[in-house]
Formats: C-alpha cells, sequence, structure tokens
C-alpha cells in the first residue's frame, strides 16, 4: 500500500498539480491538508474521473482536509469529541484498504504566548485523548497530516536558532511524544534513522528552498502493526520546485510512505 500526506495550500490553486500528482505516484490513498475551500467546491468530480473516492471537511480560505482512496471510504467521520476548536475543520477519518485513516491538520501557534499557541496545545491533549479513547495500538492505523512540530532537532536546519520557538517549542514536542508514547511510530524518523531530516516544509520567503532552510513537520504515524509493514518514507522535493509542475507550488512537499501488504 502507498500512502501520501500533503499540505496543498489550496486544493483550487494546486488542483493540476495534484492530479498530476496522483497519476505519477498512483497512490493506494492520500491525505490532504489546508484545502481552502468549502465541500460544495471540493473538486470531487475531478478526483473520481482521476479515479479516487474523495471525503472531505472544509471551510473557506482556512483550513480543511480531506481523503482520497482508490479502494473506497467507508466509516467516514469529522473532527473529535473534545475538540476546543471545533469550528476549525482539522480532522477527518476513514477506512480504507483494511487500514484506519485518520487526516490532521495541526493548529500552527503562530508563536510561543500567542494565544494560538494556548490553543495549540490544548488541542493536542483532546486530540491525544480522543485518539485513546478511540482506538487501539493494536489497530492498523496511520494518523497522517501536518503537525506543525518539529519532532526533535533532526527536523530542523537550524536547530540553535529554532530553540524554543513555536513548531519547535518543548511542550509541543511533549505533545506529539504523548502520540507516540500511546502507539505510534514515527514513520519518516523510523525510515530516516539518524540523519538530519528530509525537510518537508520550507518558508516562501527568502529563499528558503533553495537555501535548504526546511523543517519536517509532515509526519506519518503508524501503528505498531502499520510500522512492521513500513517498506520507506520518501519527500517528493519536485513539487516544491517551481519549474515542476503547473502553477506555483506549495510550501509543503508531499510524503510518501510505503508499505507491504
Amino acid at each position: 500500500m502507498k500512502l501520501a500526506t500533503w499540505n496543498v495550500n489550496s486544493i483550487k490553486a494546486r488542483l493540476p498539480r495534484l492530479l498530476a500528482f496522483l497519476e505519477r505516484e498512483v497512490p493506494d490513498v492520500v491525505c490532504l491538508q489546508e484545502t481552502k475551500t468549502i465541500d460544495e467546491d471540493f473538486p470531487r468530480a475531478e478526483l473520481a474521473a482521476a479515479g479516487y473516492e474523495s471525503v472531505f471537511h472544509g471551510a473557506p480560505t482556512y483550513n480543511g482536509v480531506a481523503i482520497l482512496a482508490r479502494d473506497g471510504l467507508a466509516e467516514v467521520s469529522v473532527g473529535f469529541p473534545g475538540d476546543p476548536i471545533p469550528a476549525e475543520p482539522r480532522i477527518i477519518s476513514a477506512c480504507t484498504g483494511g487500514l484506519r485513516v485518520v487526516c490532521a491538520y495541526v493548529v500552527n501557534g503562530k508563536e510561543v504566548g500567542n494565544p494560538s499557541y494556548d490553543t495549540k496545545l490544548v488541542w493536542l491533549d483532546a486530540l491525544t485523548a480522543w485518539i485513546a479513547e478511540a482506538f487501539d495500538p493494536g489497530d492498523q492505523m496511520v494518523l497522517a497530516g501536518d503537525f506543525n512540530i518539529c519532532p526533535d532537532d533532526r527536523d530542523v536546519y537550524d536547530p540553535v536558532a529554532w530553540r524554543g520557538r513555536n513548531l519547535c517549542s518543548e511542550p509541543e514536542r511533549q505533545r506529539l511524544g504523548a502520540l507516540l508514547g500511546w502507539g505510534f511510530t514515527d514513520l519518516g524518523r523510523a525510515h530516516a534513522g539518524e540523519a538530519q531530516g528530509p525537510w518537508t516544509f520550507w518558508d516562501y520567503r527568502s529563499g528558503a528552498f533553495h537555501r535548504g532552510w526546511g523543517l519536517r513537520i509532515d509526519l506519518a504515524l503508524g501503528t505498531a502493526p502499520v510500522a512492521e509493514r513500513l517498506s520507506e518514507v520518501r519527500v517528493d522535493r519536485e513539487e516544491r520546485k517551481l519549474t515542476s509542475g503547473e502553477g506555483k507550488p506549495s510550501d509543503h512537499a508531499p510524503v510518501v510512505v510505503v508499505l507491504d501488504d
């Protein structure tokens, strides 16, 4: 099974790139974040023509999540009990191919000390509580998306400059650690080992992509039964290049996870 997760930063703006990515990679399931569109405008027909069923949970301008699958989707749910900001579409879940997939767009937090940062921590606590209540670590399950957290110093291009800042602060990393402690494995880190990166996000500003100023904040977490099937994890850097595909790229690149059958 091949799974991808991608913060597209507007599905309307990135649809030609998404369709080309689907044709090139033929993933079995795709998690999308920051779709930035109301459900009525989601490009269901275009994705169906490409061979994908889609479920989505969106809003205009901000946020929005979706799951695409070639093998159909069942047991679909949006949001989660205890969400402190239920009006913001950040979670969608479905089953496909014997796998429970939860697509997440974690609160950014803006900066340490900002009210949004405090909301981020509360939201992560609530997410972990829901996961622990609703699922079992023995399930075939993946939690994938834009976590807006660099798990540790290997996941940021300049750990000293970023130390203590939003995306790299210890309280955020502790919340991610609680999810891992429940029973998830960070599949990207499991595949990369001790190596720095690979980056999944580069700011549009200051030529960050060309300077190598990247962060690994787009993650796929898998339960033990999923981690045992792990074959490959890679970042499709081509989708971050202006020279590749049609139109401006997202500031995130897709993460592709391959699981043995």
